[in-house]
């Protein structure tokens, strides 16, 4: 019945990034440059800090999406631990009991386990599962009880939470690759840290500025903005938010969709712009590059512009577009402060969603001139976010020369 004493480690908010967070602040590991635990911005921005992305994705039977990545998504999780030095352990094993083994190997040993499971079968999430489909992310759990039928995680709250045996063996068991791994990790060396920062920031330059190691250029940084402002301001366009999200619950679903990614997937809002922010002046701290400090001031600018952009996508001047705003921003905190205990006040919050989802349907809220005049304001929040993070990359790349 291995739990981990006086575990009090919740500050970590993204999957990846706040998992190992929160793993090395119990281990008791500490920055160098600042004295106290790694903080999710450093690691943020190691792994390959923020970015642009923006894809469009339509499948049958659903709902099309509007997607926009905030962060590198190139094997952040890999390529953080490479760049801090830090050695992994990884077990995996085809059978559920040497899985538990494993798992409880590793707590009895006085140390939390990152274990994978299917983000949309935890017992706490109010998200519903799409037939077949799965999304392995990491947890750290920190008590396995099995005489109790409890497993103790931490995992984005702010706040403990649990299931029980039989759910976290299920969930582990989604995806073969990931399936009953157990993962454990070193400290990590301090002398790689200037170069792991350096690596990092020049991911965020090129990302910005140069073709992605995949997919189309359009798809990324700076291009990015302009592709995704053109097609919201271009009908006849192949690809244009007229064709793909027209009028009704396609639209209404590109804007959520968006939204969704910009403030809540794995963060608290402002496509994360604060965070790297607060990345860069630790940065500057590490390189001794002050002018690093100025560049973060220019990205907490981009965060009150993406800011706008929210509420761009579902404006105040739409009673139903802003009550979904602020269904969607309460459903979060619920749970970023009470976990599972708002389980209920989150599912309710749902099941509203659902009824003004398909109302968009039969009384679509908005004329063919708003609809165009809400794509007008949202490509120009878009290009205002270019320009400013347009400049923001262009001082970057002259700090680090």
């Amino acid at each position: 019945m291995p739990v981990l004493p006086n575990y009090h480690q919740f500050d970590g908010l993204h999957w990846e990034t706040g998992t190992v967070r929160n793993y090395f602040d119990y281990r008791g590991v500490k920055a160098p440059h600042t004295g106290q635990p790694y903080s999710e911005a450093l690691l943020m921005g190691v792994s390959g800090g923020a970015v642009i992305g923006y894809f469009v994705f339509a499948y049958e039977g659903v709902d099309p999406q509007a997607r926009i990545l905030t962060r590198n998504t190139f094997d952040p999780f890999d390529t953080m631990l490479q760049r801090l030095g830090v050695v992994q352990e990884r077990r995996h094993t085809a059978s559920p009991e040497k899985g538990v083994k494993n798992l409880v190997d590793v707590l009895e040993d006085g140390s939390p386990a990152l274990v994978w499971v299917d983000m949309f079968g935890l017992p706490y999430e109010h998200q519903s599962q799409a037939e077949g489909v799965w999304h392995m992310f990491p947890v750290l759990v920190y008590g396995y009880d099995e005489a109790g039928d409890r497993v103790d995680v931490a995992d984005r709250a702010r706040v403990p939470l649990s299931m029980t045996t039989g759910q976290l063996a299920d969930l582990r068991a989604r995806v073969k690759n990931v399936k009953q791994r157990v993962l454990m990790l070193d400290i990590p060396d301090e002398e790689k840290l200037p170069a792991a920062v350096r690596a990092g920031i020049w991911d965020t330059i090129r990302l910005f500025t140069e073709k992605p190691p995949k997919g189309a250029r359009h798809n990324f940084g700076l291009a990015a903005y302009q592709r995704w402002a053109e097609m919201l301001t271009s009908p006849k366009k192949k690809g244009s938010w007229a064709k793909e999200f027209p009028a009704g619950p396609k639209l209404y679903a590109g804007l959520t969709c968006a939204f969704w990614d910009i403030n809540i997937f794995g963060k608290d809002g402002k496509a994360e712009r604060d965070v790297y922010a607060d990345f860069l002046d630790e940065a500057s701290l590490i390189l001794g590059k002050s002018g690093l400090q100025s560049v973060a001031q220019h990205f907490r600018a981009s965060a009150a512009a993406w800011d706008d952009l929210s509420v761009a996508l579902l404006p105040d001047w739409s009673p139903l577009l802003a009550e979904t705003r602020q269904l969607m921003l309460g459903q979060h905190r619920l749970f970023l402060d009470e976990g599972a205990t708002s389980l209920a006040e989150r599912q309710a919050i749902g099941d509203r969603l659902k009824v003004i989802r398909g109302q968009m349907g039969d009384d679509f809220p908005l004329n063919a001139a708003e609809v165009v005049g809400l794509q007008e304001a949202i490509a120009e929040r878009v290009l205002r976010i270019h320009d400013i993070e347009a400049g923001a990359v262009e001082e970057l790349r002259g700090v680090m020369g």
